[in-house]
């Protein structure tokens, strides 16, 4: 069971960028999904989720308007789409999924963790 999380990079204040989180060993469809980003010295914080069965979405308030999640099951990949980016989203990104959670910005309900991916807004 594996997630990857891809897609960060530098991008300018305004611009936009797309995370991706892919998944081997299992089925997506089945996962509600979470993204979280930390920067060093402070916890990891929820930005966004979204469930299995409904696609039920949840977002930070730091970032609703700008972000947006989706799912592809056809692909088992979930996305999240960021736009209008500002130097204070500037973090490790990292993708989580859990079985049975619900939509949830609760890292602790999650049961699998995919490696980070940097994205540095510059200003």
């Amino acid at each position: 069971v594996q997630l990857q999380a891809f897609g960060g990079g530098l991008v300018q204040t305004g611009g936009s960028l797309r995370l991706s989180c892919a998944a081997s060993g299992f089925t997506l469809d089945y996962y509600d999904i979470g993204w979280f980003r930390q920067v060093p010295g402070k916890e990891r914080e929820g930005v966004s989720c979204i469930s299995s069965s409904d696609s039920i979405t949840y977002y930070a308030e730091s970032v609703k308007g700008r972000f947006t999640i989706s799912r592809d099951n056809a692909k088992n990949t979930v996305y999240l789409q960021m736009n209008s980016l500002k130097p204070e989203d500037t973090a490790v990104y990292y993708c989580a999924a859990a079985r049975d959670a619900g939509p949830t910005l609760i890292a602790g309900l999650y049961d699998y963790w995919g490696q980070g991916t940097l994205v540095t807004v510059s200003s």
